[in-house]
């Protein structure tokens, strides 16, 4: 069996993962999200929403696996992910506060967006067991249709919390989901982690995906 450890704080990652068989071994990063990206746009220029979440994806993942070759850790892949969205050409995190959740949720009503989820892998296995050494990550969009919403819904949505605390300021997976029409893609892309993706990252590196199921 393949051990992965999952470079995120997510419990919808988490959940992902292990509804599909894979449990994962979680070791948070101690990446600063806006330094990353300020960093990398100071090198190549304004990043496209897709390339925002693949940065801090291989940042996360990069910053994991330096912390397991540093303090011994046992795992064998590490995944990192993040996911952002992309609306009226702008690339959205997580809100700051409540007001922003709001005013973000009147403007997407009854309108689409992308959510874009940057997956970053590495191999740190040992030679003698097969490892490669290899890094390797992709980006998945998904298509969102964003039901309209009254401001009253928005209100008692937002009230509840949980837009604060996600990528976009809605979950497919929560309470958000009576708020999403519909989807054109990968719905566990929109949860935080392509299984799918990750799936191909894993052939890439010569693994089975059921070498990872426990």
């Amino acid at each position: 069996m393949t051990s992965l450890v999952l470079a995120s704080a997510s419990p919808a990652r988490l959940a992902t993962l292990r509804a599909a068989g894979v449990d994962p071994i979680v070791v948070v990063s101690d990446v600063d999200e806006d330094a990353v990206v300020d960093t990398a746009q100071s090198h190549y220029g304004t990043l496209p929403a897709e390339d925002v979440a693949l940065v801090l994806a291989k940042a996360k993942a990069e910053d994991v696996a330096a912390t397991i070759e540093g303090d011994g850790l046992e795992g064998d892949l590490v995944l990192g992910c993040d996911s952002v969205l992309e609306f009226d050409g702008e690339v959205h995190g997580k809100p700051v506060d409540a007001q922003e959740a709001t005013s973000r949720w009147r403007r997407m009503s009854g309108r689409s967006g992308v959510l874009h989820t940057g997956h970053w892998v590495i191999d740190v296995r040992d030679e003698d067991e097969g490892g490669t050494g290899a890094t390797l990550g992709v980006t998945a969009s998904t298509t969102v249709h964003f039901a309209a919403v009254s401001d009253e819904e928005i209100d008692a949505y937002v009230a509840t919390g949980e837009p604060l605390r996600v990528a976009g300021a809605f979950t497919l997976d929560g309470l958000g989901a009576p708020l999403v029409s519909g989807i054109e893609g990968d719905p566990s892309n929109v949860v935080g982690v392509s299984l799918p993706v990750l799936r191909e990252l894993l052939v890439e590196l010569g693994i089975a995906w059921f070498d990872l199921v426990d």
